[in-house]
């Protein structure tokens, strides 16, 4: 069926986030590695979208670990730098299907004061028909809660959905459920599907 809605990640989607590259880009890929295998900052992050409070948690890991204390913070310091730059093409095909009447949906994995900070950068983040974010329902993608409060909250079955996201466990979990998926890996791809879907032209999809 010609989905309903369109229901964008974030992350790697709309947004670039690449810690490690950032990392890589101040203290030198060999820190970070060394940095990475002794602390696990993918799962601080975790804490952060699930609804902790950002400053608290960075720093109750920097403290935790004091040989890596002010890289840790830079986590927390510089955190614009790493959810950067925007991915301008996929803002676009967002605005092309809202211009077109398509509802637009984020499901994310967010905390509540990162995307309060995101969103000073990138305003498109407050232009979401309905917003789903982690920080806010207390459960991260790809946990099945995230997507019944999708479902619930918008009224629309699985199959009128058409959601991308750069993770595949995250995929994989809404295609389980029914709902139409795309493995983002990059734009044009993204744009191709949409198109092939019925929702834009070619011509919107640019």
């Amino acid at each position: 069926m010609t989905p309903q809605a369109v229901v964008f990640d974030i992350g790697n989607v709309l947004i670039e986030w690449q810690p490690e590259r950032f990392f890589d880009s101040v203290i030198g890929a060999d820190r970070r590695r060394a940095m990475f295998a002794t602390v696990d900052l993918h799962a601080m992050n975790d804490r952060v979208d699930s609804g902790e409070t950002f400053r608290d948690v960075i720093t109750e890991t920097a403290q935790a670990t004091p040989e890596w204390h002010d890289e840790i913070m830079l986590w927390h310091d510089r955190w614009l730098d790493m959810a950067s730059p925007a991915i301008d093409h996929s803002v676009r095909l967002m605005a092309a299907l809202q211009s077109r009447n398509i509802p637009v949906f984020s499901l994310t994995n967010f905390g509540i004061q990162t995307y309060d900070l995101a969103a000073t950068r990138y305003p498109f983040l407050r232009q979401f028909d309905r917003d789903f974010i982690s920080g806010h329902l207390g459960v991260i993608k790809p946990d099945a809660p995230i997507y019944a409060a999708l479902e619930e909250t918008s009224g629309l079955p699985p199959q009128a959905l058409l959601f991308t996201d750069d993770r595949i466990d995250n995929i994989n979990a809404a295609a389980q459920r029914g709902w139409q998926t795309h493995h983002f890996t990059g734009p044009q791809g993204w744009a191709d599907r949409l198109v092939s879907a019925g929702l834009l032209t070619k011509d919107d999809a640019t």
